[in-house]
Formats: structure tokens, sequence, C-alpha cells
């Protein structure tokens, strides 16, 4: 069989899909690296519902894709950007999605870490009420027994003044935090409104004053997560953490050779493309584990082509792919999102997400995902 997939010239071409899935088996957790997948929220398609209004989603499919992640020993970073939280996901929907996944982690011994925010404020605000935001969801997360991760602040880019002001707020909070946390700076093509994050959009100037939060507080800072799309600048900065502050890698460019690293160190990684990425990456960990880099290396980087297709610009919008991948690997019965956000990419742009998946072995179902590419080819007027 095969399909006649559009191209971006407004043509078709002909793609012959596999018909084997690779054989990627459920294991224990790493040695090696910490590794978080960044996982989707799966809307409930039947709920009417706008979208501007507060998300429905669908609870079932939702933790049951975080049981498929830790059945592969990845950890699940909760509540971050995948999850659409700022794109359709508001506070109290993200609150919810912390106490659930939190309480099915513990259920089943699933390492969890949850994104802290201050995306309950909905006016300009000044610094007091993004300090008060920020502890709101810190100690949530706290209570629910996840690890925290402070996330970037769109409130706070909009109310400092300069980086003083991200020093106050943030040792405010890695004071009063229960244990270490995570520190993520995300870059403003994931977030627009992130633009002069830390103080300057000098991003020298920035790593500055990231880097002074971190030595005032290195004991309550787990690690951080840098998301800037920069590999030479995440091994800089991760070469100037402290001891025993691990860096992160947030850069779905560059991860293989970022968690490989070098003679003076790697990265550990959460990243949004190991939500699709996930029993793949968990096998080329385990090769790492061994010592095996070449075998990692070889295993991870044939991805990267699909991680900067489904992140390339208007990046903000790679989580359509995410999702979309999802839907044809038989994780959830629809493609619908929260937020309405399937229709923020192409048919073009599905179509190749598609074809690097399949080439790549993704599909445990390859059937049905094609069953399914020809049913999205059908909607939009493509004869089958």
């Amino acid at each position: 069989m095969t399909l006649q997939l559009p191209d971006a010239q407004g043509g078709l071409r002909t793609y012959e899909p596999r018909t084997e899935p690779l054989a990627l088996a459920p294991g224990a957790s790493f040695t090696s690296r910490t590794v978080f997948s960044a996982a989707h929220v799966v809307a409930d398609p039947y709920a009417d519902v706008s979208p501007d209004a507060p998300a429905a989603v669908d609870w079932d499919a939702t933790l049951a894709f975080r049981r498929h992640l830790w059945s592969h020993g990845l950890g699940v970073a909760e509540a971050m950007d995948t999850a659409q939280r700022g794109m359709g996901l508001d506070w109290a929907g993200a609150a919810e999605l912390i106490r659930r996944s939190a309480a099915e982690a513990r259920a089943v011994g699933g390492r969890i870490a949850c994104g802290v925010g201050t995306d309950q404020l909905t006016a300009p605000a000044s610094l007091a009420e993004v300090r008060a935001a920020y502890e709101e969801q810190l100690a949530l997360v706290e209570e629910s027994g996840a690890q925290a991760i402070l996330m970037a602040s769109r409130a706070l880019a909009a109310a400092a003044r300069g980086p003083e002001d991200y020093l106050e707020v943030y040792g405010h909070l890695l004071r009063q935090a229960a244990e270490p946390v995570v520190l993520h700076w995300l870059g403003p093509m994931f977030d627009p409104a992130l633009e002069g994050y830390w103080g300057s959009a000098d991003l020298d100037a920035a790593t500055d004053t990231f880097l002074e939060v971190i030595a005032a507080h290195p004991d309550k800072v787990d690690g951080v997560k840098i998301s800037l799309l920069d590999a030479r600048r995440e091994i800089d900065l991760r070469r100037r953490l402290p001891g025993g502050v691990r860096c992160y890698t947030g850069d779905d460019f560059n991860y293989p050779e970022l968690i490989a690293g070098d003679d003076h160190g790697f990265s550990h990684a959460l990243l949004g493309i190991f939500d699709p990425l996930g029993p793949l990456a968990a096998q080329a960990v385990r090769v790492l584990d061994t010592g095996d880099t070449e075998g990692f290396r070889a295993l991870l980087d044939p991805t990267v082509e699909l991680s900067r297709h489904l992140f390339q610009a208007p990046t903000r919008f790679y989580k359509t792919g995410v999702v979309f991948l999802a839907w044809l690997a038989g994780h959830q019965s629809h493609f619908t999102m929260v937020g309405g956000l399937q229709s923020a990419r192409s048919l073009p742009h599905f179509a190749r997400a598609y074809e690097l998946a399949d080439t790549l072995g993704l599909f445990p179902d390859p059937k049905l995902a094609e069953e399914r590419m020809k049913t999205l080819l059908a909607l939009y007027g493509v004869a089958r």
C-alpha cells in the first residue's frame, strides 16, 4: 500500500509505509542520566467547549499516557508547556492535572516533577503579586509530593525592572522551597513574552544573573532546564554550574550530543520531544548506561530530523505535532487538542511528521497509523 502525501509545494508525493515497528520493550529507570518527558494532555473530544473556554480533559487517557512513559523508565515533567499550559490549559486545569498525575505516580512508583508558574494572574501584576502566585503553585506541587520546577513567568518578565528583581523573587522562592527545585529558562522562541528574561536581552548578561541566583542557593537547586535551542550556550553554562547542580537539556534540536556529553560533563534531559520518542529514547539511554556512547548516538541521532520538524518556527506550536503523533500511535482515540490547537499546523507539516515518525518505526501499529493518516488526508480533501 502507498499513500499520497502533500508536500510544501502544493503537490503530492508517493510514500510507502513501513510494515513493522521497532521492538521497544518497557524497562527500569536509568543509571547514567535523569530523563524526563514533558507529557502532553489528552483533550475530551466530546466536550462542548470553545478554544478560549476552560479546558476539558480526558483524564483516563491522560493518565494512561503517563503510565506508558513510566513503564519505559522515563520521568514525567507535568504541567509544563507540552501540556498546553498558557495556551489552553489554565491554572485550575493545571492544578487538577498535578494532583491527579502526582497521585498516579505514587501509585505506580513513577518519577514526577511539576511546573510552578504564575499563570493564575490574568492582568498586569506587581512583584509582590508575582511572588504570591509562585508561592501558591509551589505549595500545591509540594503538597502533591512532586518535585517542583520553577518555570519562567510571563508576569515576572512584564513586572521586573532589571536583574535585581529576578534575584529577589527567585531568592525568596528558593529560601522557602522544602526540597531542591529545577529552574527553567525558557527562551522567547517558545514564548515571545519571555524576551529579556533574567533582566536583559543580552544572553551573556542574562546568563550571569541566572548563575548568580543558583550560586546564592546551590543547596536548593537540583538542576536547571535550558530551552534556548543553542547547544554551545548550554555547554558553556553547564560548565559554570556549581558542583551537584545538574543541567537538564531542553534543546529539542541538539539533544543527542548534549546528553552524550564530552570530557567536561553532560546534560540530563527534560524534553518535549521525548513525549513521542519515549520508548526509543529510553532504549537509547539504556545503551548509554552501558558506556556505549556510539550506540546511543546511533539510536538517537536519526530522530533529530523529526524533532527539528516538530519544533520548527513558530516553535510554540510544536505540541500540535506531538499530539498528532500520539493519535497515530494509538495513545488516544482522536486528534483533538486543548485550546483547539490541532489547527496550528498545516497538512504538509502533518504529512512530513507522519513520514519521519513512520520511517523511525515509532508507531506500535503501523497499519493503524496509516489508516488514521488516510482519515486525516480525506478530511482535507485528498482522495484515497
